[in-house]
């Protein structure tokens, strides 16, 4: 997924444009410390794929330039507000919930519906792009940072409309942490956005831990200013690395949820090709196939990482089914805060209440998409889920 950064003109050549890169997001930022150096490998590998993989559209060449500044530019802001802000990380995050699961099993929903609980805080997706303690809720609008991440997503949204059936974003709603974790370099964010094969093949033998550690911390910063009030976290790409998220959160409480994956994963990929005409001048029925390919081992393979992890850390996992969800919510919502030791409270469950039946995930229209598209049966997808479909009956009764 890309937000339309357009205002640096691209390099001649990408593999060479490290140095310019931090150049523009020095600019951007104000700070010119980026942390420890660790980042550069990773850019550098995604600097090389991106003149070797993808067939770029000259707008496709800008708006992917763009997002190499501004995670740069994320990153500096971060490491220089830590440094403005001494003591920001003298109190440890206790007990987080994140949400996690294969994507569109219902995170983002979920996420979004919990959010309306006030003893909550999350990443504002503003705040992803320029970390820092949050400030007073009323002074948003008038800052410039927020101003320009909103002009991003309303470009976004102009250049891709089907973008936000699928995938509604807002400046001032909740977001996921995987734009704090690209900051890192080491990240799946950088094979969503265009053909990224050479990355890809990379960033899969790599570790995320050192993205994980600047996380933690981006955490403490982002909530400095109320360390005592809960995280509400949520990103798909945590059910790969459940061991990572429990080393920089031991007490974290986590909810997982689940899809028939013959209905995510695709559901995925048509999510990510809506950009594709935009970004990429390669035959788009190719890049589906081989996108449906890739997103299926690599998320069936995410969840069997999760399983093993689930052999230590059971009893801070909870499941929950997308239909579930769907039928019943708020006897899930209730499940969840059992299980995270919250009283739900009549305040809570009436605003709760208020956001169900207004449905914002659905004023936009339904995300449609055709299997056959790209090019693998149900049945196939299934198959390398294994003994997981079966598990937690993801196409029997529940559905």
């Amino acid at each position: 997924m890309v937000v339309m950064n357009e205002r640096f003109a691209p390099p001649p050549r990408f593999r060479d444009a490290a140095d310019q890169a931090h150049d523009l997001a020095i600019a951007q930022a104000g700070s010119d410390d980026f942390g420890e150096a660790g980042y550069r490998e990773g850019l550098r590998i995604l600097l090389l794929s991106m003149d070797r993989d993808p067939r770029f559209t000259e707008r496709g060449r800008r708006i992917a330039w763009g997002s190499i500044v501004a995670a740069l530019a994320a990153r500096a802001h971060a490491i220089g507000s830590m440094k403005d802000n001494p003591g920001f990380d003298a109190q440890a995050v206790l007990r987080p919930i994140v949400i996690t699961g294969i994507p569109r099993t219902g995170t983002t929903a979920l996420h979004k519906l919990m959010a309306v609980d006030p003893r909550f805080q999350g990443f504002e997706t503003w705040l992803n792009a320029a970390p820092q303690p949050r400030p007073p809720r009323a002074s948003w609008e008038g800052h410039p940072l927020f101003r320009d991440v909103a002009a991003q997503l309303a470009s976004r949204y102009a250049a891709v409309p089907d973008v936000v059936t699928a995938h509604a974003m807002a400046a001032a709603e909740v977001d996921e942490c995987l734009f704090i974790l690209r900051q890192g370099f080491v990240s799946n964010f950088w094979n969503s956005g265009w053909y990224a094969a050479g990355y890809d093949a990379w960033w899969q033998a790599q570790s995320e831990r050192a993205a994980y550690d600047h996380y933690a911390r981006v955490v403490q910063l982002v909530g400095c200013r109320e360390p005592n009030k809960r995280w509400l976290l949520k990103n798909p790409g945590h059910i790969a690395n459940l061991n990572l998220l429990f080393a920089v959160f031991p007490d974290a409480s986590v909810i997982i949820t689940h899809r028939d994956p013959a209905r995510a994963v695709p559901s995925l990929c048509s999510l990510l090709m809506k950009s594709h005409p935009l970004m990429d001048e390669g035959p788009a029925d190719l890049r589906a196939r081989m996108m449906l390919a890739r997103e299926t081992e690599k998320w069936a393979t995410a969840v069997q990482k999760a399983q093993m992890v689930e052999q230590t850390h059971g009893q801070q996992i909870l499941h929950v089914i997308q239909s579930d969800l769907h039928r019943a919510p708020m006897a899930v919502i209730e499940r969840i805060y059992r299980f995270a030791g919250l009283d739900l409270g009549d305040d809570v469950r009436a605003a709760m209440a208020t956001r169900i039946a207004d449905d914002p995930e659905r004023q936009h229209g339904a995300h449609r998409y055709d299997l056959a598209d790209f090019g693998m049966s149900g049945a196939a997808i299934r198959a390398r889920f294994g003994a997981y479909v079966d598990r937690f009956d993801l196409v029997g009764a529940r559905r």
